[in-house]
């Protein structure tokens, strides 16, 4: 027989759920401070979210730091080292992940990655946002630095003045919302295994089918580009030594 606090505690997880208003993921490999002020930056915020980490193979230090958070910041960690052998990164295996949760949840994806900071109204925007503008796959946040200077990558919007943009141009997952009628359009399994980042992919299959991209340009995030990647810094200061590691070594295939 099931006793009645049992029966009440099935009832509360259930009306947990069902008060989520968006999964957010975020993908994490080391640069614990700056997924830290990510993980605030959710936590803060003013609707309700499933808040999901996954753990690209951090280094021990990373993984304690984000045990030890868990808790007080309400999300669920996964560690990727538990779920497949293949090195990172694993963003292919994530938006899987990520997408199967989300329809199992009936909500949009949110993904914020680990370089980026919310506002307290952002992500509640972005899922008015998909609501209410037509046929909405994709929308996307703009990135600023901190001084509110709109930043990589979406430096060919910095002189764009309509606050919102319905655009041709691939969204890029720093902060960015898929629509739930996107994912259950488009199988994830499509992602090519050779590649390691799918925005661009996604942002023109959504075009593709019939959907819109939206940016933006009124709910700026704070982007820290390549916190997690400190190579790729390299860029904009050593532009032969970052195309030598891109091509030769086959590092971050888009």
């Amino acid at each position: 027989m099931v006793s009645p606090f049992s029966f009440k505690f099935v009832l509360i997880l259930i009306n947990d759920n069902f008060m989520f208003e968006a999964l957010v993921i975020t993908p994490v490999k080391d640069s614990p401070d700056t997924t830290l002020e990510t993980i605030r930056s959710v936590y803060s915020s003013d609707v309700k979210v499933k808040h999901i980490i996954y753990n690209d193979f951090s280094t021990d230090e990373t993984k304690d730091i984000l045990n030890a958070n868990k808790e007080r910041y309400r999300f669920e960690l996964i560690n990727l080292k538990d779920v497949t052998t293949t090195p990172s990164p694993n963003y292919r295996l994530v938006l899987n992940m990520a997408r199967e949760k989300a329809l199992e949840m009936e909500l949009p994806l949110i993904i914020v990655e680990s370089d980026v900071e919310v506002k307290k109204d952002t992500l509640s925007n972005l899922i008015q946002l998909s609501r209410t503008n037509k046929k909405c796959g994709m929308v996307g946040a703009v990135t600023t630095d901190k001084n509110g200077q709109v930043n990589f990558p979406y430096l060919n919007f910095r002189n764009e003045k309509r606050p919102i943009v319905d655009t041709s141009h691939s969204l890029s997952f720093c902060c960015t919302l898929l629509s739930p009628e996107l994912l259950k359009n488009f199988s994830f399994d499509e992602l090519s295994e050779e590649k390691h980042w799918y925005d661009v992919f996604i942002s023109r299959k959504s075009k593709q089918l019939g959907f819109r991209n939206y940016l933006a340009m009124n709910l700026p995030v704070v982007h820290k580009p390549h916190s997690s990647r400190p190579w790729k810094q390299l860029k904009y200061t050593n532009p032969i030594k970052y195309y030598f590691l891109k091509f030769i070594k086959k590092r971050d295939r888009i």
